[in-house]
């Protein structure tokens, strides 16, 4: 993996994050190592759209549960919808047991 780009990195970051759970742009740059790129990370998630093996990019959110990244999904609801769909509730674009659900890479990964 030392030789794939940040953004296959990051794709295979969020490949881990499991079915009703979801981490955040900066806890994914933060177990890569690169603590200050959260917003790549971010641009990453934008450009993961048409990217496979598939990226499950509605798993990522803003260091609070925001759901910052809805815009990219072509609906403004899909997101939601995604993340709902495996069990999260959103509420005005939060999701409300943000702490539960919270997925952090540092402690259940280890880069391959």
């Amino acid at each position: 993996m030392e030789n794939d780009s940040f953004y296959e990195k990051v794709y295979w970051v969020v490949r881990q994050v499991p079915a009703g759970r979801v981490t955040t742009y900066g806890a994914i740059a933060a177990f890569l190592g690169t603590k200050g790129s959260s917003r790549v990370v971010g641009y990453a998630m934008g450009a993961s759209v048409h990217v496979l093996p598939r990226v499950p990019a509605h798993r990522v959110v803003n260091r609070t549960g925001l759901l910052t990244g809805k815009q990219r999904f072509g609906s403004p609801h899909l997101m939601q919808q995604l993340l709902e769909n495996e069990g999260i509730v959103v509420e005005d674009d939060q999701i409300k047991n943000f702490k539960e659900v919270f997925w952090d890479p540092a402690t259940e990964l280890i880069l391959p």
